[in-house]
């Protein structure tokens, strides 16, 4: 059980996104399977990075810094959380996927932690049972290939009880699925857009909005993304209503 202390309750009627609109977003769609031109991880280079992780932790307590997707499913057992925040990175819809909440019609952006600003999320502190297990199960989840294995680092995350250091997933901007200098708009657009086997990316938005304000805390670029792709949304389905009309 996580010792987090009592989270805010969010008042959603606050949100312009709803789970009305977001499933609008939802179709089926088949998962088109591993992309070819990405050389997945093999098992012995994954142990070897869990093992490397597991040795660089030792003497401290195993902290995970998540931002996005992981602190409302998160593939870990954690005991203890807290709100944290990280300077000199913050969040941006930055990943581009073809997979998984897009679509190669489609393609749709993930969330990832990207250099400069501040980004204030949620610190799980895993239990020291299983340590390397636990470690080889978020990998397995969040590093695909051997160019993601680049991506996850130590970070240092303040918060009310002292700081602590934490494992996070970031951005290389580098890599070949990192887009950057995207509006606002831009990426509402996508976002509002984009669905595949697991979901819509409105989906994903909408549940690490609700999540982040259950905890109290409000990121403003989150939270005024959600509302343009709450007017997206509504801009499509009506568009589709009226062309649906027509039809007939």
């Amino acid at each position: 059980m996580i010792d987090g202390g009592v989270k805010a309750v969010i008042d959603q009627s606050q949100m312009d996104l709803t789970d009305e609109l977001v499933a609008l977003s939802l179709r089926n769609e088949i998962d088109p399977g591993p992309d070819p031109l990405r050389i997945p991880i093999t098992e012995a280079e994954l142990d070897e990075l869990a093992e490397r992780l597991h040795q660089e932790s030792q003497g401290d307590a195993l902290w995970v810094f998540a931002y996005g997707s992981l602190i409302w499913k998160p593939d870990f057992d954690a005991v203890e959380a807290r709100v944290a925040a990280v300077k000199g990175w913050h969040r941006s819809f930055c990943l581009r996927m073809t997979r998984w909440r897009g679509s190669l019609t489609q393609p749709g952006l993930m969330l990832a932690l990207k250099r400069g600003g501040y980004c204030k999320a949620i610190a799980f502190r895993l239990d020291d049972s299983d340590r390397l297990g636990q470690i080889k199960r978020m990998l397995r989840r969040e590093i695909g290939t051997p160019e993601a294995a680049a991506t996850i680092r130590w970070v240092r995350a303040q918060t009310d009880q002292g700081p602590v250091r934490a494992l996070a997933f970031w951005a290389d901007p580098r890599g070949s699925y990192v887009t950057s200098k995207l509006s606002l708009e831009t990426v509402a657009g996508i976002l509002a857009r984009a669905c595949g086997a697991r979901g819509s990316c409105a989906e994903y938005l909408y549940l690490t909005v609700k999540h982040l304000e259950a905890w109290g805390i409000r990121d403003l670029n989150l939270w005024r993304l959600q509302k343009l792709v709450a007017r997206e949304l509504r801009m499509i389905h009506a568009a589709e209503g009226v062309a649906s009309r027509v039809a007939s």
